[in-house]
């Protein structure tokens, strides 16, 4: 069995409205290959949340996972920051 590492992510929950799913929104930076000015670029994931723990604005941790749906391809690690 080999060692294997999963892709983590780290974003802000934007949807909580689903049974024991939520939607975040990651988000990374780059430099512009041409005109060197910093780019920002988002996308949003579906994460399965067992507990509905993370609700909208809390900072949550995401690990890759198995396909629990059309969709879903990721769990939720850990929450970060809860919102107020």
């Amino acid at each position: 069995m080999a060692n294997e590492r999963k892709l983590t992510k780290v974003g802000v929950v934007v949807s909580g409205k689903m049974d024991k799913t939520i939607v975040i929104r990651s988000e990374r930076q780059f430099m512009h290959a041409l005109y060197k000015k910093t780019v920002r670029k988002h996308k949003k994931f579906m994460v399965h949340d067992e507990n509905n723990e993370a609700h909208i604005g809390d900072v949550v941790m995401i690990e890759e996972y198995r396909p629990l749906s059309r969709h879903k391809r990721w769990i939720l690690k850990k929450i970060l920051e809860v919102s107020k």
